[in-house]
């Protein structure tokens, strides 16, 4: 059994979370000794799409009529489509179109969580859909010594001050506006904002609102993984005001690197993250700012172990397990077929 893992237009997903869930299933199959291959001319038995250019279905398209079978990974939806980039809510319903096409060409789906299951299931795709998680690479994200002191000498920050940070592409539906205001709001800590989204991209309302953000406010723009590593280990707070996703690599890079977290409280982590239990969460802007408070003030209970567990369940290795897995019994399902 071997997988082609299909990388077209890998530079456009790269810095999205789309690149880093291709990065983790190279790893976790490597972990799991699963054969595969971004090679579009080896010879494979199955192809793993992540992505949804046209490319991507016209790939699936070929595969089918070679006799190999589908998977595509369902990484997006119209509901986290929404609010995005220009546009983007003018053209959601023929997104969703394009959506049931790519995915409905497939043998199989793969999404990240039960809650993105439920979405596509309103979909009407007829396909089986299996929620397997990004996962986390354990290894990789934990704290060195030197970590907090490396990402504050680098930004300026003093040991006393208190940096809040989060991580996303600069759209509405990420919170932006919204880390923006509690930046407004709280000039006494300092925010600080990773990510990149290409200009031509961002609405003209997130422009402006970060063209005229407060002086506590820090965008150094995309960074790789090690940075991003020693910010959360040097942080105060990892927030994540995001209004819909489809589970959220970097949330789990916060929970693995045991960096205190409050996130927005929506029906997506209704089921594995609980208030006061592993995470905090916050309903809207005012509960954001009050729970940013007592949390730097130290008024309520580190809950990083327990997030800690929650990122542990999603171990890269396990992921890789669950991939192999599935494709084995896609594979038993093509001989019951034939």
């Amino acid at each position: 059994m071997k997988i082609l893992l299909h990388t077209g237009k890998f530079k456009d997903v790269e810095k999205s979370g789309v690149g880093k869930a291709i990065v983790h299933q190279m790893k976790a199959l490597d972990l799991v000794h699963v054969s595969y291959t971004t090679d579009i001319n080896d010879d494979f038995d199955i192809v793993h799409i992540n992505t949804i250019f046209p490319e991507s279905l016209m790939l699936a398209k070929k595969c089918k009529q070679m006799g190999k079978k589908v998977i595509f990974h369902a990484h997006s939806t119209e509901e986290d489509f929404r609010n995005s980039f220009k546009l983007s809510n003018s053209v959601s319903k023929a997104f969703r179109q394009w959506l049931k096409i790519c995915y409905g060409s497939a043998d199989l789906l793969i999404t990240p969580t039960e809650y993105s299951k439920k979405v596509l299931e309103k979909y009407n795709l007829d396909k089986e859909i299996i929620p397997i998680s990004n996962g986390i690479d354990l290894k990789f994200f934990k704290k060195d010594k030197n970590s907090r002191k490396r990402f504050r000498n680098k930004y300026g920050f003093t040991n006393d001050d208190k940096v809040i940070m989060a991580v996303g592409l600069y759209i509405e539906r990420k919170g932006i506006l919204e880390f923006l205001e509690l930046a407004k709001r709280m000039p006494e800590y300092k925010f600080i904002w990773f990510g990149y989204t290409k200009p031509a991209l961002i609405p003209i309302k997130i422009s402006e609102a970060i063209k005229n953000k407060t002086d506590n406010v820090y965008f150094p723009g995309y960074v790789d993984s090690s940075e991003l590593k020693d910010a959360y280990a040097g942080c105060d707070l990892y927030i994540f005001p995001t209004k819909e996703e489809t589970e959220g690599i970097v949330l789990l890079e916060a929970l693995a690197m045991k960096t205190k977290t409050l996130i927005s409280d929506i029906p997506i982590y209704d089921d594995w993250l609980k208030d006061g239990v592993n995470v905090y969460k916050a309903k809207n802007i005012d509960d954001f700012e009050n729970k940013i408070k007592l949390i730097l003030k130290g008024k309520l209970p580190d809950l990083t172990e327990a997030g800690y567990k929650v990122a542990e369940d999603r171990d890269i290795k396990k992921i890789g397990y669950q991939l192999k897995k599935v494709y084995e019994y896609v594979m038993e399902k093509d001989l019951i077929n034939k």
